[in-house]
């Protein structure tokens, strides 16, 4: 049986002289085709 294992959440990688990972990031010279994500409005729970 295969087990699933799940994304882990937590902070982004750096490399080993202590930077950020460049590969899940997006450049600014990028940011325009990456629009910002909507903000999340939670629902009231039914009652």
């Amino acid at each position: 049986m295969e087990t699933i294992q799940a994304i882990k959440p937590g902070p982004k990688p750096k490399k080993e002289d202590g930077s950020d990972d460049r590969r899940r990031r997006v450049d600014p010279p990028n940011q325009p085709k990456y629009p910002d994500l909507k903000p999340h409005v939670p629902k009231p729970k039914d009652k």
